[in-house]
């Protein structure tokens, strides 16, 4: 036996099995720390605000006015201190729910302030107010959209969308809509919003999860003419033809421009390089998100103040045999439901991947009824508005109808209330088709 040729052999052998591993930890390396990018066949999905050369020569030597918060990036850098090292303008920002750097708590009134970090006037658009006024355009002759949306209809940027094209149009600006991955894009489910409970936590008759990103979701909103009449005029036999070129000229400036994400389709998943609100701190939540926000408008926690928001959910009347929790006051909660009580019912925090397989394309309704089942005070599980109205029920304008509450009080099945959405989710599956920017799932 040749001893040399053997010991040659078995290095070779040793220094293959070593480069295979160096490869495979490079791989690994760059797939898990390329937080700004969600990998998919070595090809990085970048979110519009990415491709600046289709953009910036739209904005060059303009007044420019950005609604924007801290998910407004380009990888690393937000996208207010990426325009302005280009030379833009930008005179004015506009900021949604939680705030323009995203500390503030859902529902908190933004107030106006100026950013540190840039000196530039921020004007909030969440609370009494939701639209510019002439006096915040009077230094803007171009708007720009750039939100991180997470794709559930009560999350309330695409309610901030609509307002903002709607200013657009009745102050006669551009608006450029810097288009962003979906993470929950690649379903649809859930009721879709009837009229009359329409609200900033839901505007148009979309389904709870609608599949679409902001940009598709804001070509719709025109394309289908869904905003108010004032801003869109219809041609029907009540509108006349000089009003329709009167209409045209005065707002013969306005136009939407969406700069469409690279490498996105709604098969992929994309994982989100920034929290999106302070409740959302992972994909894990903001899979649950559509589910488990229901609660909001009963007297569950929906996990506001603990460590996984929205994957834990309970209430201290629950039976106490339940997974157990307490939440506290911090970041994002100050005063979270049940602040300090301890509370029972169920935590499904798990892996982002294991969250998909148990949702599997779906709302999770089993702990919505679960728990109305234990509740020992029927009458209290729903919060009740002063009114008594259903329209005024929070729980009814989240889930866009009345029917909803009524089919849990009623014990009907999960099935049969998944059943009751379908004929108006197939018709808003053909009028979504025309708007997709990206193959779609199916």
């Amino acid at each position: 036996m040749n001893v040399t040729k053997s010991k040659f052999s078995i290095f070779s052998t040793t220094l293959s099995v070593f480069k295979m591993k160096l490869v495979l930890s490079v791989f690994y390396i760059s797939f898990f720390s390329l937080g700004n990018f969600c990998i998919v066949n070595a090809q990085p999905i970048l979110p519009g605000a990415y491709q600046t050369t289709s953009y910036l020569p739209k904005l060059v030597g303009k007044r420019v006015g950005i609604f924007a918060n801290q998910t407004s990036t380009i990888g690393k850098t937000h996208l207010v201190d990426t325009l302005k090292k280009r030379g833009i303008n930008i005179t004015k920002i506009f900021a949604p729910e939680h705030g323009f750097r995203g500390f503030a708590d859902a529902g908190e009134h933004i107030d106006n302030m100026i950013d540190k970090a840039t000196g530039i006037n921020v004007i909030g658009l969440y609370g009494k107010k939701n639209k510019p006024n002439a006096a915040d355009l009077s230094n803007v002759d171009v708007l720009v959209f750039d939100i991180q949306d997470v794709g559930v209809r009560f999350y309330t940027f695409i309610s901030s969308l609509q307002y903002l094209i709607e200013t657009a149009i009745e102050f006669n600006k551009p608006i450029i809509v810097l288009d962003r991955p979906n993470p929950n894009g690649f379903y649809i489910d859930g009721p879709v919003l009837e009229p009359e409970y329409t609200s900033f936590v839901g505007m148009q008759p979309i389904p709870l999860v609608y599949g679409m990103t902001i940009g598709e979701y804001a070509k719709m909103l025109l394309g289908e003419k869904m905003l108010p009449w004032k801003y869109i005029r219809k041609e029907d036999n009540h509108t006349s033809l000089s009003e329709l070129l009167g209409f045209a000229e005065e707002h013969k400036n306005f136009s939407l421009t969406v700069v469409p994400c690279k490498n996105y389709t709604h098969k992929k998943k994309y994982i989100l390089p920034i929290k999106p609100s302070p409740n959302l701190p992972d994909m894990s939540s903001i899979y649950w998100y559509p589910s488990i926000a229901l609660f909001e408008g009963t007297v569950v926690s929906e996990g506001r103040g603990t460590a996984h928001p929205f994957c834990i959910i309970g209430n201290p009347s629950l039976p106490d045999s339940l997974y157990s929790f307490m939440p506290t006051s911090r970041e994002g909660a100050k005063s979270p439901k049940h602040q300090d009580k301890m509370c029972h019912g169920w935590n499904v925090y798990q892996e982002p991947n294991k969250v998909l397989e148990k949702l599997n394309r779906k709302l999770a309704l089993e702990y919505l009824v679960k728990s109305y089942a234990l509740f020992p005070v029927k009458d209290s599980f729903f919060i009740r508005p002063s009114t008594d109205i259903p329209v005024d029920f929070f729980f009814n304008k989240l889930a866009g109808n009345r029917t909803l509450m009524s089919q849990i009080i009623s014990g009907q099945s999960i099935e049969t209330i998944r059943q009751s959405w379908q004929p108006a989710i197939a018709k808003f599956i053909l009028i979504r088709k025309k708007y997709l920017l990206y193959p779609d799932f199916y």
